[in-house]
């Protein structure tokens, strides 16, 4: 292990003396898959050294091989082979689970993505760009108005203003006109403002989060290529210049979501002051100064829209600029407002008491409405762009974008709902002193019980489907292993493994029905809130013992529900990030989520490809550029995907000169059918036409990778028929012991992986090679 961290300069591309193009090398470039590995384990051999990189992201070699480009090719058989490991790009310490609180922020991301094929629709486009982002920023709000809830109204408003709580707890003593009585910090507006503390910090350390990830990911230079002007990666945005170097977009978001963040929180502390202030007999000049406040936060709120929907990404070139006094001053200018409330708001006002709620019903009601009207929209927007282009393979019809960002706003308000409520059971004991949450977010909770049950029947529902799909799969499996299928339980195994894997392409039905119920579900919680204005056990009183009760345990049960996933959520994400095979179980949603660019929210956790697209494609240009060798780009699961984006990326001189490997690629099965406009059938018959040659291995066992399925009859150039797994049905001369069913596991120990490497090698020395160009040419290699 201390070979693999120790650098050591390699006598090949990386070294001026060495001399390029002197012995034709063929290289191997090896890119690992979800959770990672070590480059001991992907180059099979103890000894390995750092060729260039840092302790992030880096490319490694055998010891051996370190100076394979001075060595004559014949010394050897088959390429060398290199490993560009990047799993500390997606793990690290145990405090970066603190991610996994972020999953709103990252799935309203992963639907700006989702969008479907569109040609002739740029205007079309950017509303849908628009719409997620809208749909972003109000999760942003949400997620700092829930800890204005539970800082400001049931802590510094209710408890501390109810003499029963403040005795139970009493490190809010201080705070309590009855308890303190009547210290400094009693007076209503004081507590307020002190307690805003907690939601500012929160703001404060998203900020802080997204500025350092911004600096570490957003800040990684693109190569410099000299391309045509209509160069831009063909029908996928995924080869444009700009399109991993989101610098200047983030910014402008960082800027706006915590200036939405602090003006929320400024609204909360000057909300209650200001209604006390409108009341018959109020203090005149407060008045004029609530209304002056609340006019300006008003003005503040409208800024921040405005930034927002100005600009999308800018993804046809590298944008280098920064909005730099709109990054500085937006924020600055929010803070100064939160300022001038909290002192507004802690001014002497005699008489004034806390009594209810704080004004918080109608915040999470609007809220609640503006994401369903903007998933709604969003939803008549993505039938549009399908329908001028459709796609068959497409999830949902296009439809799986505000699916997903529905899922966002629902994980939004179900843990503020949950959160809330259980800081309200915990504060009041007796649960007659507080008047508790606001009911929205009761009933927000309430209905936890009953998606739990809709999931429930939905898993039933496969478990048949998988055992229908496993009884046909026996047949397949004795034609497949003929002469062999002398063991039942052997041949149920195989199938039922097979049947598992299938279930992977029944995600879209799941994901409708889903979404669906939880948007009625939200419609009924906020038709029932408004109209009761009361809880749902409350709701219920009077009506049949059987309703009540229901009603009642739902109530209690969401609450409970929530606190216990909330906590299990942060342990399974640490975990996560300290055991490997816990990664490599739940890091495929993790993966795909962190694989794309931040572009409607900036404190969804960083993209990790903005770092290791880059990566891999300076190391792929400059080494066939310097050597004139030939080169494999061989990707497993996940690393095929940063594998493809990287071919895309490249210079259309140097793409032509590469050979990719793929197995268990997610690239149509997933990627394909959840992201049309970027991994549709025309982006990857492109990419077949690019490159020099492309060949895709997979198997019906595994529940990841899959066919590329071009159109036409160009699928059998890129797709080898499905592998066998197990390699062998009973116990052979070649297995004397029984052979293990891989699944997604260790493609390169089958036979077919060693072939279809020699034969993409044999097609590129084949090809014809440019002559090699100096290496102290600006710019990068040449279009």
């Amino acid at each position: 292990m201390e070979n693999a961290q120790r650098h050591r300069p390699a006598e090949g591309p990386d070294n001026p003396d060495a001399r390029p193009g002197e012995s034709g090398t063929a290289l191997e470039l090896l890119v690992h898959g979800v959770g990672g590995t070590t480059p001991e384990t992907m180059l099979d051999d103890p000894r390995t050294v750092r060729i260039t990189g840092d302790g992030i992201a880096a490319v490694f070699r055998r010891a051996d091989d370190a100076d394979a480009e001075r060595r004559p090719a014949g010394r050897r058989e088959g390429p060398v082979p290199e490993a560009y490991v990047w799993c500390n790009l997606t793990s690290g310490n145990g405090t970066r689970a603190l991610w996994l609180l972020l999953l709103p922020f990252m799935v309203v991301n992963i639907a700006h993505w989702m969008r479907p094929t569109a040609r002739g629709r740029r205007r079309t486009v950017r509303l849908y760009g628009l719409l997620v982002r809208l749909a972003g920023l109000s999760l942003t709000v949400l997620l700092v108005a829930a800890a204005c809830e539970v800082a400001l109204d049931l802590a510094a408003w209710q408890c501390a203003g109810t003499h029963a709580c403040a005795e139970r707890h009493s490190w809010l003593g201080f705070l309590s006109p009855e308890v303190s009585d009547g210290g400094w910090w009693s007076p209503p507006g004081r507590r307020l403002a002190l307690a805003a503390v907690v939601p500012t910090a929160l703001t404060g350390l998203l900020w802080l989060l997204s500025l350092r990830t911004w600096s570490a990911y957003e800040s990684q230079q693109p190569m410099t290529q000299d391309r045509e002007p209509e160069e831009d990666g063909g029908p996928t945005a995924l080869g444009r210049p700009g399109f991993w170097y989101g610098r200047r977009l983030v910014a402008r978001l960082r800027a706006a979501h915590t200036a939405a963040g602090l003006l929320t929180v400024a609204a909360a502390v000057g909300s209650a002051a200001a209604r006390y202030d409108r009341e018959p007999g109020g203090p005149g000049v407060l008045g004029v100064l609530g209304v002056l406040l609340e006019a300006a936060l008003a003005a503040g709120a409208g800024a921040v829209v405005w930034v927002v929907c100005r600009r999308g990404r800018s993804e046809r070139r590298v944008d280098s600029g920064l909005d730099r006094r709109l990054v500085r001053w937006l924020p600055l200018a929010a803070l100064v407002l939160l300022a001038l409330t909290v002192v507004y708001a802690g001014w002497e006002r005699p008489g004034w008491r806390s009594a209810g709620r704080l004004p918080g019903d109608a915040t999470f009601g609007a809220l609640a409405l503006a994401q369903g009207l903007l998933v709604i929209v969003l939803a008549g927007v993505a039938h549009i762009l399908h329908r001028t282009d459709p796609d068959r393979r497409a999830a949902m019809r296009g439809l799986a974008g505000p699916a997903v960002a529905m899922l966002a706003c629902a994980l939004g308000g179900v843990m503020s709902g949950g959160v809330s409520q259980r800081v309200s059971d915990w504060l009041d004991g007796t649960g007659t002193s507080m008047p508790g949450p606001p009911v929205l977010l009761t009933w927000q909770a309430s209905v936890i019980p009953l998606l739990l049950v809709l999931l429930l029947v939905l898993c039933g529902w496969l478990a048949r489907r998988a055992w229908r799909i496993a009884r046909e799969e026996r047949a397949a499996v004795e034609r497949e292993y003929a002469g062999e299928t002398g063991d039942p339980g052997r041949t149920r195994r195989i199938a039922s493994v097979r049947a598992m894997a299938a279930l992977t392409d029944r995600g879209p039905r799941i994901l409708a029905v889903t979404s669906t119920a939880t948007l009625l579900l939200g419609a009924g919680a906020l038709v029932g809130a408004l109209a009761t204005d009361r809880t749902p056990g409350e709701a219920a009183r009077g009506s049949y013992a059987v309703v009540h009760g229901a009603a009642e345990t739902a109530e209690a049960l969401g609450s409970w529900l929530i606190g216990l996933g909330f906590i299990l959520f942060v342990t399974w994400g640490r975990r996560a990030y300290k055991d490997a095979s816990a990664r490599r179980t739940i890091g495929i949603l993790w993966d795909v989520g962190t694989f794309w660019p931040r572009a409607a929210h900036p404190f969804a956790p960083p993209c990790y490809a903005e770092r290791a697209v880059p990566d891999l494609t300076w190391r792929i240009a400059t080494w066939t550029r310097t050597t004139g060798g030939r080169l494999v780009i061989s990707g497993h699961s996940q690393g095929s995907v940063l594998a493809a984006a990287a071919a895309w990326q490249l210079p259309p001189s140097a793409r032509r000169r590469v050979a990719l490997l793929t197995y268990g690629s997610p690239l149509e099965r997933l990627y394909g059918r959840w992201f049309p406009a970027h991994f549709g059938p025309d982006a990857l018959a492109f990419l077949h036409r690019e490159v020099d040659c492309w060949r895709n291995l997979y198997r019906r066992t595994d529940p990841i990778g899959g066919p590329m399925r071009l159109p036409g009859d160009r699928g059998p150039d890129v797709d080898r028929p499905a592998l066998r797994d197990p390699l062998a049905y009973g116990r052979t001369e070649a297995h004397p012991l029984p052979a293990p069913i891989l699944g997604h596991s260790d493609y390169q120990a089958d036979p077919a992986f060693v072939e279809e490497r020699r034969r993409l090698l044999a097609r590129l020395r084949a090809a014809e090679v440019p002559a090699p160009r100096p290496t102290g040419e600006r710019g990068g290699p040449a279009a």
